[in-house]
């Protein structure tokens, strides 16, 4: 297993993140459990959840992620310390979590103290804002005019942010979480919020995990190359597009327990046209170079210079061992070129 640090934070983390998002509705607690030791027991030291899991998000699948993960700690607390914990603070617009307000100063407190009783722990490693305060460019509203920019009140969501900060500080000293990160955030975000942990000797975000695939590239080069010279490690989610990358949804298919089969919040937003046939394209490429196309998209996203951990999730054993022999993969250099005309023939596709 290979490691990287996790920005400014100094952790150590696998170049494998394990995903969480489907126990409690595609999986139970004994899947869970199993996914959990094969992953540590493959040197996977990092574990991402989030409280508004499982998915798709509803009232009554909310917690449900962490309690599983909770149970699965009060059994094993010896095992607590072989890995990093990460979970996500859900931000406005789903009302049966908070009322459906903004992430604010006091709200942070509440969200940190539920998850860490769901989980079962006195601390989190690192503790995430799922999406910010205002609307940004993440689930398909990336493209131009699609929202704006101009009529958003800067001044009052660094207000916000401030206080957001100035919550997260105090959750640290109380030794509840280790090091905070985002998602689905832009570099105004990130900026914005680096710039006030230095003007106020605030703690710095470590961490952003966005959007990343080889059907949704947008965060290549300025996201990350902000990341980098910033030193806030960037973790790609969805590496295969919801599913799509592996192949299973071709021509509309919909395989039985398949997260296509349930109600989507934001709807089947990548399943476009173009998204089909640009899959259908990289499935030539995976059957080229003698690989599935699950491990060429992950094998893929792993290379990208300046990703720190990929998160990778799965509703079988097998799809997680299938997933975990992707980053053993080293793509030559033909087929790098082979996935480049595909992103140039639909660098845009959903």
């Amino acid at each position: 297993m290979q490691y990287s640090t996790l920005g400014s934070s100094g952790l150590k983390v696998s170049r494998i993140c394990l995903g969480t998002m489907t126990w409690g509705t595609q999986n139970n607690q004994q899947d869970a459990n199993q996914q959990m030791e094969y992953a540590l027991d493959n040197e996977i030291n990092f574990i991402d959840t989030a409280e508004m899991y499982s998915i798709p998000p509803n009232a009554e699948s909310y917690g449900k992620t962490e309690t599983i993960i909770g149970n699965w700690l009060a059994a094993n607390p010896s095992r607590r310390q072989e890995f990093v914990l990460a979970t996500k603070m859900a931000g406005n617009g789903l009302p049966y979590i908070r009322g459906g307000g903004d992430i604010s100063g006091e709200t942070v407190i509440q969200a940190v103290d539920d998850s860490l009783k769901r989980l079962q722990t006195d601390h989190i490693d690192l503790y995430q804002l799922h999406w910010p305060n205002r609307t940004s460019p993440h689930f398909a509203k990336h493209w131009p005019g699609q929202i704006g920019f101009s009529t958003v009140d800067s001044a009052q969501q660094s207000v916000q942010m401030l206080e957001i900060l100035q919550a997260i500080d105090s959750c640290i000293k109380a030794g509840k979480i280790r090091h905070w990160g985002l998602s689905n955030e832009t570099p105004w975000g990130i900026n914005q919020y680096l710039r006030l942990s230095e003007q106020q000797s605030l703690p710095r975000p470590v961490s952003i995990q966005n959007e990343f695939n080889l059907l949704h590239s947008k965060d290549w080069p300025y996201v990350i190359e902000n990341c980098v010279h910033e030193e806030v490690a960037y973790l790609p989610w969805s590496p295969l597009a919801g599913g799509i990358l592996t192949g299973k949804y071709i021509n509309n298919a919909r395989p039985e327990g398949s997260r296509w089969t349930l109600v989507q919040r934001n709807g089947l937003f990548r399943d476009t046209e173009f998204s089909q046939a640009a899959t259908q394209d990289y499935i030539a490429v995976a059957n080229k170079h003698g690989l599935t196309p699950a491990q060429l998209a992950l094998s893929w996203c792993n290379q990208i210079d300046g990703v720190g951990s990929t998160i990778i999730g799965a509703t079988s054993l097998n799809q997680l061992q299938e997933d975990i022999a992707a980053f053993d993969i080293v793509l030559s250099e033909d087929a790098l070129d082979d996935i480049q005309q595909v992103m140039r023939r639909y660098p845009i596709p959903f």
